[in-house]
This record gives structure tokens, C-alpha cells and sequence, in this order.
């Protein structure tokens, strides 16, 4: 028994050198310091569903204003836009001078393009579709439309693949887009729309995320919904869904938190917002439009240090992958002709096709996960206690009863033969912590 209670015990001369420093073998700093950089790794994994949600789909003609809408009034309020002179050859009489500040979101919405008339044919899984299943929402591009936008009740799909989404067939109106007489901050120079795929819980913040889609083409669009959940502080940096929304929207998005950024930079320089920023401030008018660019471009000098916008924990996106064939084909182009009721020429420089759909009715899901919690710190010092001092309950009960049946050889006749036992035992001990003090462990 003396030499099992040595062997439990020689492990506590290895927990600190004879300097008092921690040794080698007790690695608990090393577990603390490991814990204290929060280390966490990403799962990535696929889920299958008989059905899918389908995202909202915004889109846009890249030509803000019509040509043909387009009245004196309006020119002579667009000119810091559009850089038109006026209509009339004799330019704008002294009587036109006196018009009143300019109704913004009117002109937007009375000379944007409309989508009754761009749209051609539209279909989703199988059944037809219309303008009304649109909404109107106001980006950098002007007057835009977003299918599946309703967040209460979204579309759903319950089959993959092309033909299983939404189609559109558009005519972009290129002869309605405004003539270039000279550049300014907002000339386009390209023609087509500008496509958005996202969440029903964000706002398309288009100018900046979406793509461009050409007339002449069909654009085929293969999506794969993507579910990432980031760590919240202190192994992570994202915005937990407690934390308070940003005015004007249900939930936190990163698009709602730049929006909210360039709204509340844009009404402290020029006293207005755009048409489709949030708030209640006045749009701002064509005057100002030098105003809100210089506004603009500080916030984007700033590098977000001025109104940082957090990922949030919890976000849904779509990856996609983008295929073109050439349209109308030879064949088709007299067809079309005939049906719309245009020249085919018309039809080559201005109709697209877009197919937007699932590639298959599953999502990714990537996680981050924490690879050392509490929970292992805990364990792991336990364990290192355990391996190296060797300590426990039962090592403290066998002493006692080990110092128990010494003290009872006392009151036994053979006083000297337990002392000689005694002896014996306390010269072991002594032997054996001698060899632990000495052991390998313990040499630095």
C-alpha cells in the first residue's frame, strides 16, 4: 500500500520546478491561451426538401427616365441628370422658368419604364404570370419591379431545373432611351436590365449586387439557396437577430444597414434623401444631385468606420451560375415579328429571356461551430490534473487509513516490530518521492 500511495502522491512534486515555474507537463496555460483565441471552424453540409422557397427577384431597366414622358418641365428640372437641352428648338421660353420645385417620386413614377409594357410573356412553374405579380420599388436605377417579394406569403417551387422557375420574355424599349448629349454622373451607357436575387427579409440594393442581363440573349440563371449562420461575439463578429432592426425595415439586412447609412449621410450634408433611401425627408431634387454624390463619396472614403454594417447571424443568399444562348434565332425572328408586331431588327436589339431556377431542390448549410468551448477547458484541465499530480479522493482515504492501522500498531504488543515496520515504510517513501523529484519531468 505504501508503494501505491507513492505513486499516486510522486506526481505532485511534478507540478511546479524548483524555480516555482509551471513545468511541461501541466499544459493549462496552454489550454487557457487556446480558449482565449476562440477558435471556430465552418460545417458545410446539403439538405433535401420536397419544396423550396422561391427567391424575390428585382429587375431593372438600366435607362431611368423615358424619352418619350419626358415633358419640357421635366428636361428643364433633369438637366443636372440627363444633360438634355430642351425639347422645343427654341429652347425654354422665360414663362417655363417659373416651374414649380419638381415632384421627384411623380417624375419617377410617371416617366420610369413601364412593366406592362416591357413585358412580353411571363411564366412561373407552369402557369402564367402578369405585371400584378410585381411590386414597385425605387433603387439608384429609378422605377424597378420585384417578383416574390411578399414575405408573408412567398411562391414556392417543388421541382428543379429549367422550365421549374420564373421566365420572362422583355422588351427593354430601346427606343425610348434618353440621347447622350453629354456625360454626367448618371449617364448609362449600356442597354438591358439589371437582375437582383434575394431574400424576401432584404431590400435589393441592385446598383451595387446585381447583374446585367443583354438583349438578344436568353440568360439562363441556376440558383443553390446557401443558409449560413455565423458566431456571435466573441468567437464572431456578426449582429445577433435581438439586437435592435434599423428604422424603416422589419429586419436587419446588410443592404437595409448601407441604405440606412447613405439616408442618414446624405439628409446631414444636403437636408433631402433619394428616392430610395428610407426616412422622411423631402427628395432630394436634380439640383442637389452634386450635394448628394460629394455625400456619397465620403461615406465611401470612410471604409465604413463612420456606420459599420454588421453581417448579421442568420443569412440567406444565392449563389448562381449564368448560361446565354443567342435569341431570336432565324426561324423565330419572323414569328416574333409578326406576333409583337415589330420590325426583327427591333426584335434583336431589344428582346431577352430570363430563366431563373433552382438547380435542385436542396440548400448548403454552412455553420460555424466553436472548437473549444468552456466545456473543453474544463475537461481538459481535469484531465491534466488527473494525469500528472495523480491526486484524487481515494489516494486522501488510503492515507488516512494507511496513518489509521499505523497508529493502531501502537497499542499492539509488538511495539518494535512496528516500529521497525514504520520505519521501513517511511524510509520507502522517502525513496520513492526522491525518484519523482528526479524523474525526467521535471528536467527543463
Amino acid at each position: 500500500r505504501i508503494i501505491l500511495i507513492n505513486v499516486r502522491c510522486c506526481g505532485l512534486g511534478r507540478l511546479f520546478s524548483t524555480e516555482g515555474e509551471i513545468t511541461p507537463a501541466f499544459s493549462a496555460h496552454v489550454s487557457t491561451a487556446t480558449y482565449l483565441e476562440r477558435p471556430h471552424l465552418a460545417a458545410m453540409r446539403k439538405e433535401t426538401r420536397r419544396e423550396l422557397t422561391f427567391p424575390a427577384i428585382t429587375l431593372c431597366n438600366v435607362n431611368r427616365f423615358r424619352f418619350s414622358a419626358l415633358t419640357d418641365a421635366d428636361i428643364y428640372h433633369l438637366a443636372n441628370l440627363t444633360g438634355l437641352p430642351p425639347k422645343s428648338r427654341k429652347g425654354h421660353r422665360p414663362s417655363e422658368l417659373q416651374y414649380p420645385s419638381p415632384d421627384m417620386l411623380d417624375i419617377f413614377q410617371r416617366t420610369g419604364h413601364q412593366l406592362e409594357d416591357m413585358l412580353k410573356s411571363c411564366n412561373f412553374s407552369g402557369q402564367n404570370c402578369s405585371s400584378e405579380d410585381f411590386s414597385v420599388v425605387y433603387t439608384r436605377f429609378g422605377k424597378c419591379y420585384t417578383f416574390n417579394g411578399n414575405k408573408t406569403s412567398p411562391k414556392r417551387v417543388r421541382q428543379g431545373g429549367t422550365g421549374n422557375g420564373l421566365e420572362l420574355m422583355l422588351d427593354i424599349q430601346q427606343d425610348e432611351y434618353l440621347p447622350i448629349w453629354r456625360e454626367t454622373n448618371e449617364t448609362t451607357l449600356e442597354a438591358g436590365i439589371r437582375v437582383q436575387i434575394h431574400s424576401q427579409n432584404e431590400p435589393p440594393y441592385i446598383h451595387q449586387l446585381g447583374f446585367g442581363v443583354s438583349p438578344g440573349f436568353q440568360t439562363f440563371v441556376s440558383c443553390q439557396e446557401q443558409r449560413l449562420t455565423y458566431l456571435p461575439q466573441p468567437w464572431g463578429n456578426c449582429r445577433a437577430s435581438s439586437e435592435p432592426v434599423i428604422p424603416g425595415y422589419d429586419t436587419y439586412s446588410v443592404s437595409a444597414c448601407r441604405l440606412h447609412c447613405e439616408s442618414t449621410q446624405v439628409q446631414r450634408e444636403c437636408n433631402c434623401r433619394m428616392v430610395h433611401m428610407p426616412g422622411d425627408a423631402d427628395i432630394c431634387t436634380p439640383s442637389k444631385i452634386k450635394c448628394v454624390n460629394k455625400a456619397l463619396a465620403l461615406l465611401q472614403k470612410s471604409t465604413g468606420d463612420s456606420c459599420p454594417c454588421e453581417t448579421p447571424c442568420n443569412l440567406t443568399r444565392y449563389g448562381k451560375e449564368l448560361s446565354m444562348v443567342k435569341i431570336p434565332s432565324r426561324g423565330s425572328a419572323r414569328y416574333l415579328s409578326r406576333k409583337y408586331q415589330k420590325s426583327e431588327e427591333y426584335i434583336r436589339d431589344n428582346f431577352l429571356i430570363l430563366d431563373i431556377f433552382f438547380e435542385a431542390l436542396n440548400y448548403e448549410t454552412i455553420e460555424q461551430k466553436k472548437v473549444y468551448d468552456i466545456a473543453g477547458l474544463l475537461g481538459d484541465i481535469g484531465g491534466q490534473m488527473g494525469l500528472f499530480i495523480g491526486a484524487s479522493i481515494l489516494t486522501i482515504l488510503e492515507i488516512l487509513d494507511y496513518i489509521y492501522e499505523v497508529s493502531s500498531l501502537h497499542s499492539n504488543t509488538q511495539v518494535l516490530l512496528s516500529a521497525e515496520r514504520v520505519g521501513f515504510s517511511v524510509i520507502l517513501y522517502l525513496v520513492m518521492y526522491s525518484a519523482c523529484i528526479i524523474s525526467p519531468f521535471h528536467i527543463s
